[in-house]
């Protein structure tokens, strides 16, 4: 499958959900449960037989995806900060390659008792997903809850946007998590927090 397809699949209803909920204030704690759990509902309905799924090939029955209870601590308002002087950044994947992003901004948050910096990079590709943020992380859970070479996490570019919402229940896998057909992009060494997030999307197999 094509990379650009990859994230169109992986991150579309994520990201339509995140924006939905972001245009709704006042939720109350059952309504922000519900919210997620209806999204991971959907993202189930897509992996179990959506077209492009990394499951459709796999011969052991689909049962639903992993996830952490949801928890509200990890639905994050975290500090945005511009990187002025921006450089390219390569990335190594899982299949042994490499791909180019930009360095666009830091997103800042504390989480118990220590303050998270998280480089959020920008896609280079010519098409339609040049200029697409994308933010890949790993924590203190990776390898042993979660999966071992990080996760992803949708975000949105706002125009000016001196802060920018990190919603870690949404947290999800590469599609290499599921199977090895997948060229996926590992986390910048930024990005590996001293913090466990246990939240979003377990490890699967």
């Amino acid at each position: 499958m094509k990379r650009s397809n990859l994230f169109i699949f992986t991150g579309l209803i994520a990201v339509i959900s995140l924006i939905f909920y972001s245009l709704q204030d006042g939720k109350s704690t059952a309504d922000y449960q519900a919210f997620i759990e209806k999204e991971r509902q959907e993202k189930d309905e897509l992996m179990k037989s959506g077209d492009g799924s990394p499951l459709l090939a796999d011969t052991i029955p689909f049962e639903g995806l992993k996830y952490f209870p949801v928890n509200e601590k990890y639905n994050i308002k975290a500090k945005l900060e511009p990187v002025e002087e921006k450089k390219v950044v390569l990335l190594g994947t899982s299949d042994g390659k490499e791909q180019k992003y930009l360095e666009y901004a830091y997103a800042i948050f504390d989480m118990d008792g220590i303050e998270n910096k998280l480089l959020i990079l920008e896609l280079m590709d010519a098409g339609p997903l040049r200029g697409k943020l994308f933010l890949a992380f790993a924590d203190e859970s990776s390898g042993i809850e979660t999966y071992g070479a990080g996760r992803y996490l949708d975000v949105k570019k706002v125009a000016a946007a001196t802060s920018i919402d990190l919603d870690f229940n949404l947290a999800y896998n590469p599609y290499c998590a599921y199977t090895e057909n997948f060229s996926c992009p590992f986390p910048p060494k930024e990005n590996i927090l001293k913090v466990a997030i246990l939240a979003g999307e377990k490890t699967y197999h």
